[in-house]
């Protein structure tokens, strides 16, 4: 069932209007050790109200564990920061990892790409208008939609799809299994990875 509420084509590229960086993965998500590889994007949602929510999220590519999840009333610079400092509360001090975007403005400005500079993380972007280079947002992205929203109605407000969304996540990360993370949750798989 289709929700008219739910968008999955938000775009936030504006042409250059900062740093472009190169495409260090070229559609290679193999990765199999936690906090390697890590994806970012922005999408949004429609409340009841009509106005529209913004998620920005960072996903681990090995153990597709959502380290980060932030929602705004806006894609606006405080979405992002507060997206990256969650992350880097929950990095552990030795990971150094590549953080691949798409070519959204907020990923070229300098307050973005002198956070990852400062905290060791690598950047990385898609190629322009190629949704197939960041496919492991976007497949969360569908994953959260499809699971979360989908079939139920539209959140009254920003407050009630924070707390929804809340608690999709912590299930997400903790008991929801899948082949690509050996029949176990993203919490034990990094686990289970780290300590092998």
């Amino acid at each position: 069932m289709y929700n008219k509420h739910i968008n999955h084509h938000y775009s936030s590229f504006k042409g250059k209007v900062g740093k472009v960086c190169i495409n260090a993965l070229n559609q290679l998500f193999e990765e199999t050790e936690p906090y390697m590889v890590l994806h970012t994007d922005v999408t949004q949602v429609k409340l009841a109200s009509n106005k529209w929510a913004y998620i920005s999220a960072i996903t681990d590519e090995a153990s597709k564990e959502v380290l980060a999840f932030q929602i705004n009333d806006s894609p606006n610079k405080e979405l992002i920061k507060d997206t990256l400092s969650e992350l880097l509360k929950k990095l552990p001090d030795w990971a150094k990892p590549i953080i691949h975007s798409d070519q959204g403005w907020h990923y070229q400005l300098s307050y973005y790409t002198e956070t990852l500079i400062e905290n060791n993380l690598v950047q990385s972007m898609s190629r322009k208008g190629n949704c197939l280079d960041n496919a492991p947002i976007e497949s969360f992205f569908h994953i959260y939609k499809t699971e979360c929203l989908v079939g139920f109605p539209p959140c009254k407000n920003i407050e009630e799809l924070k707390t929804i969304s809340q608690e999709y996540v912590s299930w997400y990360n903790n008991v929801r299994i899948s082949r690509e993370t050996k029949s176990m949750s993203p919490v034990k798989y990094r686990e289970h990875a780290l300590a092998a």
